[in-house]
């Protein structure tokens, strides 16, 4: 019986200028070096975001330094700051304009969870009650490092993304959904109170037994 041949190793490969990978691999080391995020800011979080992009911290090694004004040429939200209710159906409709495969990030305490103005009225107890967060950012505010790190996190989701199979990303699901109910201002609060596709709340919390919803009640709604 003749002696099977042995695979060669990539690094011996390597070693003579010759590079092999795989088509889903190059395709997604493409797509994370290239995360263009929506140029947008909403409070004081925005102004850490802003100095991540300067030359102290350089954005630009991760290939994300080109901020876009339209939602068309992103494929990044960053959800910097305060959330109020007023902005909510804004946000929501950004995001049903960028193109797939898009991706968001919950940057700051405000962004999460209302943070310290979680009480308040007119402020959002966290941006994923009504649109899908890939990476939460927790602080207050936090600082361009976090956002680096955040980005390096996305990049490794990225990376591992599958092409086929069931285990597939959002995005290549033809039944998954792109874009969301962009919600309006009723009589007391914002309605629907969350979008219950992509939130649900915690058991034991208000509305938990209804669905997640909470209530549209004033100072009723949804705690977290």
């Amino acid at each position: 019986m003749e002696p099977q041949p042995q695979p060669v190793p990539n690094d011996a490969l390597r070693a003579q200028g010759v590079i092999v990978t795989s088509l889903e691999d190059l395709y997604n080391w493409g797509r994370r070096n290239s995360v263009w995020p929506l140029q947008f800011g909403l409070a004081c979080c925005a102004i850490e975001m802003i100095a991540t992009t300067m030359a102290r911290f350089d954005m630009a090694r991760f290939g994300s330094e080109v901020f876009r004004p339209s939602p068309r040429q992103a494929d990044l939200m960053i959800v910097s700051g305060t959330v109020t209710k007023k902005m909510v159906p804004q946000i929501v409709r950004l995001y049903n304009q960028m193109a797939e495969p898009k991706y968001v990030v919950a940057m700051g305490a405000c962004a999460i969870s209302g943070g310290p103005f979680k009480q308040g009225y007119n402020v959002l107890k966290g941006i994923d009650r009504y649109i899908p967060v890939d990476v939460h950012i927790p602080g207050c505010p936090p600082r361009p490092e976090a956002l680096l790190h955040a980005l390096m996190t996305l990049q490794e989701k990225i990376g591992s993304q599958r092409l086929t199979g069931e285990d597939r990303p959002r995005h290549l699901r033809a039944e998954a959904p792109s874009e969301f109910a962009i919600p309006v201002h009723g009589k007391h609060d914002i309605e629907p109170p969350c979008n219950p596709e992509v939130w649900s709340a915690p058991s034991g919390a208000p509305g938990a037994a209804a669905g997640g919803g909470g209530t549209t009640e004033p100072g009723a709604g949804g705690g977290r």
